[in-house]
């Protein structure tokens, strides 16, 4: 069966086709080049005056694991908000921030995406993440194991173990957990607050291992590079939501010496402390270092104003900002011996000065980082909003006067303070092409999504052109998974299972001799039962898309 959808006006980065006519022929669940003309077409679909881009692809947005439902627990009040009855192919849920698995399927479905990325999965926790993820519908999955914390890696590290070795503990971990890429969050600085260190600097000493946040990063990021992963080191930096905290993150980029690394929610890593109220928008000299390092890609985790709840594996960030707790109520938790676990509801003001300006910060990095190709639309759901905000979001990068208009809404130190009105830039449908689809999939290292070339998934977004661009992203007119039509004019028609991205490394399994005798002395369970076996994961009824670590573009 081919279906040839024809009359498309096409942006497809990665193919370099920006606006064309063009027609696109689907079989067997992906897309082909134009068929012989003695191949019979069953299924002609006209969209003329649509545009057509690939299906989206969030490379960071919260939506499994121990935190999120740990979120879950602590705002029923949400749950009670966000009602959604049951219809002839729907399950019921609730929630927004905190919304339930099947729900978020099909909201991102109905956005338009085909793939999200879950990016903190604790080993600990990695198979009921992935269970849990499997109940996620409509989507592509995939998530990234968290290291930097764990007494097994900075043991390693403090004891100068070769770098040969930590690359087969890291393969080990990458591969028994089944993530796509290893997240670093706060290095080496969970692991000193559980030793009630309050905060770590990029060259301050954890007082447990007497090793530095700089020395984890530069090892676990020559790991990666060594093992060919398909992800670069997805890194949350040091001092997360700091005023000065812009400095800390120029240190980063400089610590990694021109090696690939992607920097996460680059918002909360870009204040400065300058001005009568010290805090300030370190916005245009991060952006500045960005463009300058060519090797660094970032996702902004912009903030959008209203309630949310912020979710982290930081416990040391969270524990720092629990009295701004909204309702006051907060969760801290350790995680043997891997990481922790901060859970805190919080409200965004616009009349609220660090708010405001927060908004305007993330804002700004979008505008000043040059490269679309390295620079990704998150709001780090749930932290920064829900990703439900996508679309007046977009609004806000195309649309200069609408953003200008929303400047004039927020407080009027925070206006005085950004240089947000005197930013020109309004990204075209290209550019939000690549930094929504494209991008994401390049730095993934994803060769069968993100574009519309022969070979890819046939996942495919098509919207009804419109000069409000929230309206036109917010309400797709058709959404293809696979070659199958799911959303039609902002109703699922049909519900299918997505598959599971994981990434496959060799390692010396001489190493898992060690790493069973750690586990037999401090962890609360068996080795054996920590890895998850691909059979595990087919049993449960998922498909996997096996990467094998090659990268080559290093």
């Amino acid at each position: 069966m081919i279906v040839r959808i024809k009359n498309a006006k096409v942006y497809d980065p990665t193919n370099k086709v920006d606006g064309r006519i063009k027609d696109i022929f689907i079989k067997d669940g992906k897309i082909i080049k134009r068929p012989n003309p003695k191949e019979k077409i069953s299924q002609v679909i006209n969209l003329k005056n649509k545009i057509v881009m690939p299906g989206g692809i969030d490379i960071h947005s919260h939506i499994a694991g121990g935190k999120v439902n740990l979120a879950r627990l602590l705002l029923p009040e949400e749950h009670r908000k966000y009602l959604y009855s049951s219809t002839n192919n729907l399950r019921s849920g609730s929630g927004l921030g905190t919304c339930t698995s099947f729900h978020i399927g099909y909201k991102y479905a109905k956005l338009g995406y085909t793939a999200v990325f879950e990016p903190a999965s604790l080993p600990a926790n990695a198979r009921s993440t992935i269970i849990e993820m499997s109940d996620i519908p409509l989507i592509d999955k995939g998530c990234y194991t968290v290291l930097g914390n764990d007494d097994f890696l900075l043991n390693l590290i403090q004891k100068k173990t070769s770098q040969k070795k930590i690359n087969d503990y890291v393969a080990w971990i990458l591969t028994s957990t089944k993530g796509l890429g290893i997240k670093i969050v706060n290095p080496g600085g969970i692991n000193a607050f559980k030793f009630n260190q309050r905060e770590l600097d990029l060259d301050a000493k954890n007082k447990k291992y007497g090793i530095t946040p700089r020395s984890i990063l530069k090892i676990l990021t020559k790991s990666l590079i060594d093992l060919k992963a398909p992800h670069p080191i997805h890194v949350h930096g040091c001092n997360l939501g700091v005023p000065g905290n812009v400095k800390t993150t120029l240190k980063q980029i400089s610590a990694v010496e021109g090696k690939p690394m992607h920097l996460t929610h680059i918002q909360y890593h870009s204040y400065s402390n300058e001005g009568d109220r010290n805090f300030s928008s370190g916005a245009a000299i991060l952006a500045e270092s960005i463009n300058k390092n060519k090797n660094i890609s970032c996702d902004i985790g912009q903030v959008m104003f209203g309630q949310t709840v912020t979710t982290s594996a930081d416990t040391m960030s969270q524990y720092r900002n629990h009295s701004f707790a909204h309702p006051k109520k907060w969760i801290c938790a350790d995680i043997e011996c891997e990481a922790g676990c901060g859970i805190i509801p919080f409200e965004y003001r616009d009349k609220n000065y660090v708010n405001a300006l927060q908004w305007a910060i993330g804002l700004e990095l979008f505008l000043l980082i040059k490269d679309p190709w390295r620079v990704y639309l998150t709001t780090d759901h749930p932290n920064g909003a829900a990703f439900t905000a996508y679309p007046r979001l977009i609004k806000l990068l195309m649309d200069r006067s609408f953003r200008n208009e929303e400047l004039e809404k927020i407080n009027k130190d925070s206006q005085n303070n950004s240089i947000l009105k005197s930013l020109k830039r309004e990204y075209s449908l290209y550019e939000i092409a690549i930094l929504t689809r494209s991008g994401p999939a390049k730095i993934l290292g994803l060769n069968n999504i993100g574009h519309l070339g022969e070979g890819a998934k046939a996942d495919i977004t098509v919207y009804t052109e419109h000069q409000d661009k929230e309206k036109m992203f917010e309400n797709p007119f058709l959404v293809f998974k696979d070659g199958q039509i799911i959303v039609k004019n902002g109703t699922i028609k049909k519900v299918i299972n997505g598959k599971l991205y994981i990434a496959e490394a060799e390692y010396d399994q001489s190493i898992k001799k060690e790493i069973s005798i750690y586990f037999e002395k401090y962890i609360g369970r068996k080795m054996s039962s920590f890895e998850i076996q691909n059979q595990e994961l087919w049993d449960h009824g998922l498909e996997l898309e096996q990467i094998r670590c090659s990268r080559n573009d290093y």
